[in-house]
């Protein structure tokens, strides 16, 4: 009985051998092999292809602004006004045309102003008499310009032989007078004839111009469409000369220094 049981023990042990061998497998196929860590080198190369890129958008961006930049104040650093700047609001007044009817500064608003200050017995005013003419010409058919002249002789009558001298016509803009000087030079501080401001849109002071200058040429002209289009120059200059920290470069790099 004893020997019987043994090769019944024999037997099942036999049976249950292949079951375990089909079933168990090798510790090597039971676990996934971990993939390989990326090198160094690699690592290196991709953090330096994201600076690069970075530097190009970067070099491309500041690029734009140069280009934009340059764009918007090659006009203003070619005229050098004696004053230019974004602070400014022009001071409001009531004057009256060559009809006597009341005209104020703020009725222009929402159009560029070119405010030219004046007198018949001044030289440079009448030799650039035609210059403006010729610009209220241009403009006309804009409806968010104008041109405005201030006369600070007597009246109409006190300068019409003189305006027909040198245009040979009746002015094509609008002359207002300030005989009393009171806004000439009590509030604008004009002392030297003639003198030119550009206003914008909303009343502020873009620039102002002493002396004559060539109001019918084709950089006065992209001065005022740049003021026109809202492109302002972001420079401020005082006696023709960049005061803008760090911006001198760039009317230098425009006007050969």
């Amino acid at each position: 009985m004893a020997t019987k049981s043994k090769k019944r023990q024999h037997d099942e042990e036999a049976d249950t051998v292949p079951v375990m061998a089909a079933t168990t497998e090798p510790a090597a196929a039971q676990r996934a092999p971990e993939p390989p860590s990326a090198p160094v080198w690699a690592l290196i190369v991709q953090i330096a292809f994201v600076l690069v890129a970075a530097g190009a958008v970067y070099t491309f961006v500041s690029t734009g602004r140069d280009g934009e930049a340059r764009r918007r104040c090659a006009a203003t650093c070619i005229m050098k006004p004696d004053y230019a700047g974004y602070e400014r609001k022009a001071p409001d007044f009531s004057l009256t045309d060559m009809k006597g009817n009341a005209v104020r500064l703020s009725d222009y608003r929402g159009k560029v102003v070119v405010l030219n200050f004046w007198t018949k017995t001044c030289g440079p005013c009448m030799e650039e008499m035609p210059d403006i003419a010729e610009l209220a010409k241009i403009v006309k058919p804009f409806s968010d310009v104008t041109v405005l002249t201030v006369s600070i002789d007597d009246g109409p009558a006190d300068v019409k032989d003189a305006l027909h001298a040198v245009l040979r016509e009746d002015p094509p803009f609008t002359v207002l007078f300030d005989s009393e000087s009171k806004i000439v030079k009590d509030t604008y501080g004009t002392r030297l004839f003639p003198e030119t401001w550009i206003v914008d849109k909303h009343g502020v002071i873009r620039a102002r111009f002493d002396g004559a200058r060539e109001w019918n040429s084709g950089v006065a002209l992209e001065m005022i469409e740049q003021i026109r289009s809202g492109g302002f120059c972001p420079l401020e200059m005082k006696q023709g000369k960049v005061t803008t920290e760090g911006q001198q470069n760039l009317c230098d790099s425009l006007t050969g220094g």
